[in-house]
């Protein structure tokens, strides 16, 4: 995500699980803010200067870019688990995810110590969030 004004990267990892917030012109970390397991999406929007990421776990965290140098967590909207996909309508700003039921784990194994949930086959829905 970028912000192409300000001349601000922003990235959301896994491991470790953070978004940060860096200067494009030098790479210089300037906010970092931790976030819930398996990111998947997150999109910059100029028009409201929010910063958003969904994950795995049911999450939307919400920034506001308060300045080139300051992000002010607003929200971390809760949704449902494996909603991690996501779009943001830029004439309305609603939030779009997509999520299913899931399966229980499977049980750990070396090979797969903290298995995932699988989605469960024929169901799936979009969760819309708006103001």
């Amino acid at each position: 995500m970028i912000d192409i004004k300000n001349k601000r990267l922003f990235s959301a990892g896994r491991n470790p699980q953070f978004l940060v917030m860096m200067d494009a012109t030098n790479g210089k970390v300037l906010q970092s803010f931790p976030i819930t397991g398996g990111v998947d999406y997150g999109v910059f929007e100029p028009d409201t200067g929010l910063v958003m990421v969904s994950t795995r776990d049911g999450r939307v965290h919400i920034y506001h870019e308060d300045s080139p140098d300051k992000l002010t967590p607003v929200q971390a909207l809760m949704t449902e688990f494996g909603a991690k996909t996501m779009t943001v309508d830029p004439k309305t700003h609603n939030i779009w995810v997509s999520t299913s039921d899931f399966d229980q784990p499977a049980t750990p194994t070396e090979r797969q110590p903290n298995p995932l949930p699988r989605a469960k086959q024929g169901n799936f829905r979009v969760l819309v969030y708006g103001k």
